[in-house]
């Protein structure tokens, strides 16, 4: 069994909300060499995609704010951005969550193991990213309901490729354990968010008006302004995003010690049984 000392990525017990953030970011550091690249490579299409969206709504570098008069197409803005921040985070969730599960077996996957198809699932990890996405701009249209669907879909890619569920069943497992024990997993969820946003907001607008006083590009003209904000945004949201899909992985595997006794059958498994086995949810 893995040392549940305090340097272990993942110790097997359930965790204090303060060591469910330490290891996720214990996570992240141990498997950058993956899930960075990963990350500036889905920023960078985000990017892309929201930059045609930003110059139609108005929105001014490099925080984007909007005006009132073309709050439609602002509205619109921020729920695509809603949608494609969780698709995204989904989609770093299928590395992020086979990482976890050797880390809480006690070791470190290796960075082949990580991308290698065989197990991985990734066109059901796809198909429930544009679901999720397609249900984040649903619910961020309507306003506050986001935080409801981004509380829910934290487990969805461990759940698939861990858990081993069926592709329908895994936004259903992923939503179960989101309000197990109070709503537990909910909320560390969304005070992970909460706390990488500030995070996000402070290198962003630090980086760009840190370029400004500097004189190096003249960023009060809009067409610099513009790229050089979603270039920041990106850079930010490049490590952003493999952080918020470690966190998701370790609340569900924490989530599943605490509330399924997942730590306790690890310990009395018998030997010889593979890793998937191990993991895979009871059916």
């Amino acid at each position: 069994m893995p040392d549940v000392g305090p340097t272990a990525v993942l110790p097997s017990r359930p965790l204090t909300v303060g060591e469910v953030l330490d290891s996720a970011v214990l996570l992240l550091r141990q498997h950058a060499r993956v899930l960075i690249p990963a990350g500036v490579v889905l920023a960078a299409a985000e990017q892309l995609l929201l930059y045609p969206l930003r110059i139609a709504a108005g929105a001014r570098p490099p925080g984007f704010a909007f005006r009132l008069e073309q709050l439609a197409p602002y509205w619109l803005l921020l729920a695509v951005g809603a949608a494609t921040e969780a698709m995204i985070v989904l989609l770093l969730g299928n590395p992020a969550a086979r990482a976890a599960g050797a880390a809480l077996l006690g070791r470190a996957a290796r960075p082949g193991e990580l991308l290698r198809p065989a197990g991985a699932r990734y066109g059901a990890t796809v198909a429930l990213a544009l679901l999720a996405g397609a249900a984040m701009v649903v619910l961020a249209l309507l306003g506050p309901g986001w935080l409801v669907g981004w509380a829910l879909l934290g487990s969805v890619a461990s759940a698939l490729v861990v858990d081993r569920v069926t592709a329908p069943r895994a936004p259903l497992r992923a939503a179960a354990l989101a309000l197990r024990a109070g709503c537990r997993a909910a909320a560390v969820r969304l005070l992970g968010y909460l706390a990488w946003w500030i995070v996000r907001v402070g290198l962003a607008l630090g980086g760009f008006y840190g370029l400004r006083a500097l004189g190096v590009l003249d960023l009060s003209d809009p067409a610099w302004a513009a790229p050089v904000a979603g270039i920041l945004w990106g850079a930010v949201n490049a490590v952003a995003y493999p952080a918020l899909a470690c966190l998701d992985a370790v609340l569900h595997l924490e989530g599943r010690m605490r509330t399924e006794g997942l730590d306790i059958r690890l310990s009395r498994a018998p030997a010889g049984r593979t890793e998937p086995a191990l993991l895979a949810a009871d059916r």
